[in-house]
């Protein structure tokens, strides 16, 4: 891979890095403890609550697994080792890379996990 297409994916990657931890603190106070105070509020908006508790902290865990790829993706941007899959060590193709520049895996090696 080049120079320009790797400073390309590099640049998808901070981008994507960013804007995850802009709303990273968002996610947060949506996460926190619901207030389960009967007299605060009735039953079914402490279920929707609850419900919404549930839904940020997934997103919460998505948010954090997607950083960590990154993180792990620009590591290889700096080694050198960018772009290659995993399992087989075969280029992966730009396409993919464009749509998930923190992929690992190859499109077949991906089919077959």
């Amino acid at each position: 891979m080049d120079e320009k297409t790797t400073n390309h994916f590099r640049q998808l990657l901070l981008n994507r890095q960013a804007e995850l931890q802009s709303v990273e603190q968002i996610g947060h106070e949506a996460a926190a403890t619901v207030e389960l105070d009967q007299s605060a509020v009735g039953r079914l908006s402490r279920m929707d609550a609850m419900q919404a508790q549930a839904v940020s902290q997934e997103m919460e865990q998505r948010r954090t697994l997607e950083l960590q790829r990154i993180k792990a993706a620009l590591a290889c941007i700096e080694s050198g080792d960018y772009g290659y899959c995993l399992r087989c060590d075969e280029s992966i193709n730009p396409h993919r890379l464009e749509i998930d520049p923190s992929a690992t895996l190859c499109i077949q090696c991906a089919e077959k996990s």
